[in-house]
């Protein structure tokens, strides 16, 4: 049985490891370090374990996060702006995944808004096609400028529904900076959109130069016959998330 307990300490110490590891990179290389400790986002790959109060562990672990590592509270009531701290209404969000497998793996992505506030979709018709949906994904990253902190990494969903398709445009974020998608196709859209998107020269903080994005990640999956659904996710240079397993004893 892997306890709520266990969920908990994994949680914290995911959180630890991003924002410890953010600030050494800071210092390392003499870039600021973001304060935007971002939206509680906690991706969720469940195996065939027995699991423990596996929500009320994940909420734990992020308010202990945010007392302790400390992460800035960030979660609001969207009508009435009341703070929560990082914990409130249907937050963390949480996104479970099943698998064949002997393990409940979580990986923590603390999504700052500066970025979030620039992403877009697109329910695009299939006639527009693959370059109507490089054109989206270059028009989106641009016309973000300055406002996500560039230089950003681009998250690309195409396919499913309107809401599975931004979903796979954030779970593309998880993917490791220039590692291609192993299918060619997708592969050669990544760099095509990564080489027009840097050639704009809109550059770090939008002040000009040659590294507007440091990756273009790409995930499809399938969708209707009428549709072609894009969306675009933004992530800025804080790119911050980990990962960690835990294994029924």
């Amino acid at each position: 049985m892997i306890t709520e307990k266990q969920i908990e300490d994994t949680i914290y110490q995911l959180y630890k490891e991003a924002i410890l590891k953010n600030i050494e990179l800071a210092e390392e290389k003499s870039i600021p370090m973001c304060q935007d400790t971002g939206l509680p986002i906690i991706f969720v790959k469940l195996g065939k374990v027995h699991v423990e109060n596996l929500y009320e562990g994940i909420k734990k672990g992020v308010a202990k996060a945010t007392a302790e590592v400390p992460l800035r509270p960030n979660v609001v009531d969207p009508i009435t702006r009341k703070n929560s701290g990082n914990v409130g209404d249907k937050v963390p969000i949480v996104d479970i995944e099943l698998i064949d497998e002997d393990y409940v793996e979580f990986t923590i992505m603390p999504k700052g808004f500066g970025s979030e506030n620039n992403n877009a979709l697109k329910m695009a018709l299939p006639a527009e096609g693959i370059e109507g949906v490089k054109d989206f994904v270059v028009e989106t990253a641009l016309k973000a400028g300055g406002k996500p902190c560039p230089p950003i990494v681009v998250g690309v969903g195409i396919g499913g529904s309107s809401d599975m398709a931004l979903k796979l445009g954030k779970k593309a974020l998880l993917g490791k900076v220039g590692e291609r998608n192993p299918d060619p196709t997708i592969a050669e859209m990544e760099l095509e959109c990564l080489e027009r998107i840097n050639k704009d020269g809109k550059g770090p903080m939008g002040l000009g130069g040659r590294t507007t994005a440091l990756d273009v990640k790409i995930l499809k999956m399938d969708t209707h016959t009428a549709g072609l659904p894009v969306g675009v996710v933004i992530q800025c240079w804080a790119d911050r998330h980990a990962t960690a397993r835990l294994e029924d004893n």
